[in-house]
This record gives structure tokens, C-alpha cells and sequence, in this order.
């Protein structure tokens, strides 16, 4: 006798999505902590009774303030984000998030990346998720759209599925914006720098770069990085690449951690930046502003792209949710700073 796949606990979303209301509603119904008009209260109420909805007790201890809770992940390795460029770029997205949750009902969940593997989302007790920079298999999308957590992405998931709603991180324009600069300083040797995972931004920074590439009549020089070996991996890959290519006179690095390794390299060679040699990267963050020299990058409106992310979230958490669609994030605006341009 095969066995019976075991039924996933009822959510407070399946309780929304039974009575009609949003989930910031039955979570006020339940706790009791704001008013709720009677006719609705004694709709969910029967909508909880009938799937059989019980809060856990985890969930209860994060309910005690009578609010809902949206999830945020990531899935870059701790090598990444637990250094000053990820956590920077993640905490950014997380600060402005938490405070336009809250001002809707909602708490912010930070849940990092795991090594070990995934996280018990049941008793996690969120209602909604937005996961930062996915992969094209992100395990985190994959999960929450399993379970049938509403879920929006920043950044587009390479490959997603329709009805994964995103907020579109404008990366080949980021990457004109970068090789532009680069080569107006000018560089006219320019290698790349990325990661080997298939994320959106590492795709369409390559697919900028090769057709630049082109147009210019520069051979392509791209060096892909595991993204669990952070700057120690960048550094050491750095190196190979000035021994194959003494020629190069610029590099851009799609994520800041690989442009901290890739200065150690430089400095450790005696390459002067940007006298010989000109270093850019993607995000304008803690670490691209404290490097000596500073670098180069992009103002990517972070803070923008968190409320867009929660607003977008709120959508598709509603009643009769829409389909998954993308919002654009501001436009990005070049920082350029002495790691390409050098002081007057």
C-alpha cells in the first residue's frame, strides 16, 4: 500500500484566501489585538474551523503583537553575505522593508541564508516573502511557491515560472552604465568579473559585456567565480588573470565582494588603481565607499526597491491576487569615484 503524502499544515493565508479578506485581517480576527467587524470576524472564524486552523506555537509567540509577518531570504552563501557588501546590500533592502511592512500590518522576518539547507517554513509563520537576487533554481522561490506563499522577487528570477512577481534591478543598464564609464576614462581592456550561479544580474552583465565586447573589437576576458569562495576566491582569481593578461587596463566586478578581492590582488601585484589599472563594480555599498581607493559603482535606490518590493507583495497577498507581473526599479545613477578616476 503506497503511503499518503502528508497534508501541509492550514496557513493563516489559506484562512484569507477561504473567508475573502487578507491576511492582516485574520491575524487582527485571531489575536484579537484590533477591531474586526463582526460578520467578518464569524466568516473567518468558520473558514478556520472548517480547514482545521490552528496557530502553532511558534506562531502564536510571533503573532503576541497581533500583526502578520513577511519573510525576507536570500540564497548567496555566507561568504557573500556575510560580509560588509552583502549584508549591506541585504540590510538596505531589510531596513526600508521592515519599516514599510509594519506601517501595513506587517513584521520583517530576516531569514539568512542556511547552509545546511532549507529552513521549516511552517514554522516560520509567515504570510508573505520577498526573496533578494534569486537564482534560476532558487531553493527558497521554489519552496514558498510549493507551499503557496505569495512571493516577490527582487531582482527577475532567470527562468521564472509565471506568477512570480519581481522587481526588475535593471541590470544591463547598470552594466552599459559601468562599461561606458570604463571605457570613456578611458580602458580599452576590460575584463569581467562574475559569479557562476545563474542569477539575473550575472547573466545580463555578461550579455552586456560580450556585445561590448563586439562592438569594440576587444577580445572578451571573463573570469566566473564560485560565489562560496567570496573575496579570498576573488583575490586568488585576480592573480591568475594579470599573469594570462598584463594586457588589461580594466575591470569590472559584478559584486562587491569579488571588487575587494580583486583590489587585494592588484595592490599585491603593485598595479596601481586607476593609474594602470581601472576597477568598478556594481553596488554602491559600505565596502565600495571604504576601499582605498573608493570605488567606483552604481546608486541601485535600494531604498525605492524595498517599498516597491512590499507594495508588491501587498498585491499579491490580497483577495483575488493578480498574476505575477514586474515593476522597474528606479534608474541607476553611476558613482564614479578615484578607483577609475583619479583626483584632480
Amino acid at each position: 500500500m503506497s503511503k499518503r503524502a502528508p497534508r501541509s499544515r492550514p496557513t493563516i493565508l489559506d484562512v484569507a484566501r477561504a473567508a475573502g479578506v487578507s491576511p492582516a485581517t485574520v491575524s487582527n480576527a485571531i489575536n484579537n489585538r484590533r477591531y474586526v467587524e463582526a460578520r467578518t470576524k464569524l466568516r473567518i472564524d468558520a473558514a478556520a474551523a472548517r480547514l482545521g486552523y490552528t496557530p502553532n506555537v511558534h506562531a502564536r509567540r510571533l503573532r503576541s503583537t497581533g500583526i502578520g509577518t513577511i519573510g525576507l531570504f536570500s540564497s548567496m552563501p555566507f561568504s557573500i553575505s556575510g560580509h560588509a557588501s552583502r549584508l549591506g546590500f541585504l540590510m538596505e533592502i531589510a531596513a526600508t522593508a521592515a519599516v514599510s511592512a509594519l506601517q501595513n500590518g506587517f513584521a520583517l522576518l530576516l531569514v539568512p541564508s542556511l547552509a545546511g539547507g532549507l529552513p521549516r517554513f511552517e514554522e516560520l509563520a509567515i504570510d508573505g516573502a520577498i526573496v533578494v537576487e534569486p537564482s534560476a533554481a532558487d531553493p527558497y522561490v521554489a519552496e514558498l511557491r510549493r507551499l503557496g506563499i505569495p512571493l516577490v522577487t527582487v531582482g527577475r528570477q532567470f527562468g521564472a515560472p509565471a506568477g512570480v512577481a519581481s522587481i526588475d534591478l535593471r541590470s544591463a543598464e547598470t552594466a552599459r552604465l559601468l562599461l561606458d564609464h570604463l571605457r570613456a576614462v578611458p580602458a580599452d581592456r576590460i575584463a569581467l568579473i562574475i559569479g557562476t550561479v545563474q542569477r539575473t544580474s550575472y547573466l545580463e552583465t555578461e550579455a552586456v559585456y560580450l556585445e561590448a565586447a563586439a562592438a569594440q573589437n576587444m577580445e572578451p576576458v571573463i573570469v566566473r567565480i564560485d560565489e562560496s569562495g567570496g573575496e579570498e576566491a576573488a583575490f586568488e582569481a585576480t592573480l591568475g588573470l594579470m599573469a594570462a593578461h598584463p594586457e588589461l587596463d580594466g575591470i569590472l566586478a559584478s559584486v562587491d565582494t569579488f571588487a575587494a578581492g580583486a583590489l587585494r590582488a592588484l595592490k599585491h601585484l603593485g598595479i596601481a588603481v586607476p593609474g594602470a589599472l581601472r576597477l568598478a563594480t556594481r553596488h554602491d555599498g559600505h565596502r565600495a565607499r571604504e576601499s582605498a581607493p573608493p570605488l567606483t559603482a552604481v546608486d541601485l535606490h535600494l531604498e525605492d526597491v524595498a517599498e516597491r518590493a512590499v507594495e508588491l507583495l501587498l498585491e499579491r497577498m490580497r483577495p483575488g491576487r493578480p498574476t505575477g507581473h514586474t515593476v522597474l526599479a528606479p534608474p541607476p545613477m553611476l558613482i564614479a569615484r578615484a578607483s577609475t578616476v583619479a583626483p584632480r
